[in-house]
């Protein structure tokens, strides 16, 4: 039977791996969920500092609709399998 570790709320440990768990309520309160990506940096000894990474294509994805008609892109790929 596994023993039952008891931590301090908002606290956690670095492993043998030198893995870290985040609590999930502080995740929440910054807004972060599965999936997000995020750089760490070190800001002095024994600060670290976690900012999400935007992929800046991301934002650009899907703000000019209609501009593949506009420029007929399909017919410049077709020129490619003549």
């Amino acid at each position: 039977m596994a023993t039952e570790v008891k931590r301090r709320p908002g606290v956690t440990r670095v492993s043998r791996k030198h893995q870290v768990t985040l609590p999930v309520d502080v995740l929440r309160e910054a807004g972060l969920g599965p999936g997000d990506e995020l750089r760490v940096t070190a800001d002095g000894r024994g600060r670290l500092v976690l900012t999400v990474v935007h992929d800046p294509l991301e934002e650009l994805i899907g703000s000019a609709p209609g501009s593949s008609a506009m420029t007929d892109l399909d017919a410049l790929r077709n020129e490619w399998e003549r």
